[in-house]
């Protein structure tokens, strides 16, 4: 009878329970009967050549809208590093967003040498693809060499491609990689037109906002304003004098010293906008009518922008750390932060999109500025030590040139060479290990087949063996000495090495689905793809091999 009873209240309530299902839908953010609950929009943020101190060295002269803002609304991981050598650019980017290293996703490096070849290969260049809103050669340029999803390619597949994902960024590289291979769109800065342009690969006509965007001409405007410092020069107390022998010229100038007469050197190519800090703003420009055109953050499905600022790099290159360029790009970037996230404010909303903040590498000291203040430092030749170490070779092996390159701290062999001659690759190799160990500067030099068992300290292993793509990356890994780094000039800086100075980069996450606070224990950047995909309730990238910083998120 119990039962009766029980099966006629079940058939009672049945169409109302059907009509319940009916009415109710889930919607972006509505965590409903197990559908995952997201923020309508992602921004990524990477501020290349960004060390991790520089969250801290001018935090008393940031306002409260930009950098201090992430800190103190966000999640700070104060001790992240990059898990593989060489730090580049390229590299970077593509480990931000795949959560994975070039061993595995292919991006060894800005250029690399394809060892089967011996032919050197841009990361992003793709002879298939053709520019798209210049005449110039810039746009020829696709992620057809990135072996790996991104995690942008994952939230387009995980929403049936209803995602929208658009990557910008100065640099082609920045803008393509972190945006994967199933973008909407990805734009980058033709320095002969300048113009926002992009390729076939994604388009074969720029839409109409982009066009109207470029014909404002504002590359030109922002030159022909010239770079003072936003603040009176004696109070940037955190940078060396303005005139020193660490920093570089720019081309026409007679001393690294501001102003810069930016409108004067001005010859037609608006590449020198890249050097200042109007590179940063016309990002910030053209990203905001990317938001407000492309409608992000207002459709159905979560969308992502990937966003990278460039002209610190090209300034941290050319002045270095310690330079008053550097502190006042930085003073610059927290205003264009604080627009940034105003503008998202006003226009996805407040609290209903996720943002982080990262870096693709660091930068170092330059040597010169250290060896004055008795800090060991120094300039590895590497021209110089591979003219030296193919003499000694050819004398050796009576065959000239059998090394092609010393790029990105690696040995590539003329393999095609030593093929072709039946030469002994093996004994080749043990005297070029030999021959470099000699050298000033060199703390290793790592046959990159037994680097398992090269006697060098774990953490610096794993990194040599994360960053070794075999196809891709040369056959021996050179490891200088800390504050020795590759190049032929005494100013500005560079980065590469395995270095803190060049690994340890700032990590900030930011709004829908963040807690505040800050964590200590060592993470990486591989963690990053993974943490946005425990987030988001999506599958890691393909090659991802980091781990989600649960600290971070909300429960």
């Amino acid at each position: 009878m119990k039962i009766l009873r029980i099966l006629a209240l079940l058939v009672f309530l049945s169409p109302f329970y059907s009509s319940a299902q009916k009415v109710i839908k889930p919607v972006l953010g509505n965590n409903f009967n197990n559908v995952p609950a997201r923020p309508k929009l992602v921004v990524g943020i990477v501020v290349d050549q960004m060390r991790w101190d520089y969250l801290y060295r001018y935090a008393d002269r940031y306002g409260l809208g930009g950098f201090n803002r992430l800190l103190n609304e966000g999640f700070t991981c104060e001790n992240t590093h990059i898990p593989y050598i060489p730090t580049v650019t390229a590299a970077g980017h593509t480990g931000i967003y795949t959560g994975s290293v070039p061993a595995i996703h292919g991006i060894s490096a800005n250029n690399f040498i394809i060892q089967a070849t011996g032919k050197s290969m841009y990361c992003t260049e793709d002879s298939t693809a053709k520019t798209v809103g210049s005449s110039s050669k810039a746009g020829e340029m696709s992620p057809a060499n990135l072996l790996a999803t991104t995690i942008t390619d994952e939230l387009k597949l995980a929403t049936n491609f209803k995602s929208k994902v658009i990557g910008i960024a100065l640099k082609d590289r920045g803008g393509i990689l972190p945006a994967g291979h199933a973008a909407d769109a990805a734009y980058w800065f033709d320095d002969a037109s300048g113009n926002w342009i992009t390729s076939t690969y994604y388009m074969d006509v720029l839409p109409t906002w982009v066009n109207n965007f470029n014909s404002q001409k504002l590359p030109e405007k922002y030159i022909n304003q010239d770079w003072t410092t936003l603040y009176p020069i004696d109070t940037y107390s955190q940078s060396t004098a303005d005139d020193n022998l660490y920093e570089g010229k720019l081309s026409g100038e007679k001393a690294p010293v501001f102003p810069h007469y930016l409108s004067k050197m001005f010859k037609g190519n608006f590449g020198i906008i890249r050097t200042s800090p109007y590179g940063n703003q016309l990002t910030l420009d053209f990203a905001k009518e990317v938001l407000k055109n492309e409608q992000m953050g207002k459709g159905s499905s979560t969308d992502f922008l990937t966003l990278s600022f460039s002209s610190t790099d090209y300034v941290g290159h050319k002045y270095g750390v310690n330079a008053i360029e550097t502190e006042d790009i930085y003073l610059r970037l927290d205003k264009n932060l604080a627009d940034l996230f105003n503008t998202l404010d006003a226009t996805v909303g407040k609290g209903q999109y996720t943002v982080f903040l990262s870096a693709d590498h660091g930068a170092a000291h330059n040597p010169a500025f250290l060896k004055d203040d008795k800090i060991p430092a120094g300039v590895w030749s590497a021209s110089t030590v591979l003219k030296n170490l193919n003499l000694a070779l050819e004398n050796e092996f009576k065959q000239a040139k059998l090394v092609l390159s010393f790029g990105n701290y690696q040995v590539s062999f003329n393999n095609n060479l030593i093929e072709s001659q039946n030469l002994n690759y093996e004994a080749i190799k043990d005297f070029t290990i030999k021959f470099l160990k000699k050298q000033e500067g060199v703390a290793y030099a790592v046959d990159m087949e037994k680097a398992t068992l090269a006697s060098i300290p774990d953490p610096i292993k794993s990194r040599v063996i994360n960053g070794y793509n075999p196809e891709r990356s040369g056959a021996i890994q050179i490891l200088l000495k800390p504050g020795v780094f590759s190049g032929s000039g005494t100013t500005g800086t560079s980065h590469g090495t395995w270095n803190p100075y060049d690994t340890h980069i700032p990590l900030v996450f930011m709004g829908w689905g963040i807690k505040h606070g800050s964590l200590n224990r060592q993470t990486s950047m591989a963690d990053i793809a993974p943490t946005l995909a425990a987030l988001l309730h999506i599958q890691e990238p393909n090659g991802n091999i980091g781990l989600p910083i649960e600290e971070v998120l909300k429960k």
